[in-house]
């Protein structure tokens, strides 16, 4: 795995602990469910066996991912690296749609730990890299699927 994994602290701690979850519960879990599905007899007919060596193939993959992300992890504090108003790994960037008149927060994080649905985008997507370097009151664009998007920064903080 050569390419730089960046984490937040929280961003670590959380996937840290799903590791640990995969580990404790969801693998053995798995390993009983296909244990049982064993016991049923014919397994070239049966879809529960299929469903949980699925399963327990998911579980695998995202166990060696998170172990090797982790042990090559750069974790950064975005409290020590916070730049006042400029936008930096970790920020927190409320954003204004210029098109749109609505306001957005976002967290910029790795590739590892981005979650749109909590706000959080990798700092190597297209608005994340927009974001990168800027400041409060600068204006950004970015291509979006459904063309070019304009965006005020107004506000940037460290929490």
């Amino acid at each position: 795995m050569s390419e730089r994994v960046v984490l937040t602290v929280s961003g670590a701690e959380r996937l840290r602990a799903e590791l640990k979850r995969l580990k404790s519960e969801d693998r053995p879990k798995v390993i009983a469910a296909i244990a049982e599905a064993r016991a049923h007899g014919d397994l070239s007919e049966n879809a529960e066996y299929d469903a949980a060596k699925e399963q327990q193939g998911f579980i695998e993959g995202r166990i060696a991912e998170l172990d090797a992300s982790l042990s090559i992890a750069e974790i950064i504090d975005p409290v020590k690296i916070g730049q006042d108003d400029k936008v930096v790994f970790g920020a927190y960037v409320e954003l204004l749609d210029l098109e749109q008149d609505s306001e957005v927060k976002y967290q910029l994080v790795g590739n590892l730990e981005a979650d749109l649905s909590f706000g959080r985008i990798s700092i190597s997507s297209p608005i994340g890299k927009a974001m990168l370097g800027k400041h409060v009151g600068d204006e950004i664009e970015v291509a979006a699927p459904g063309g070019m998007r304009a965006y005020e920064i107004l506000d940037v903080s460290y929490h």
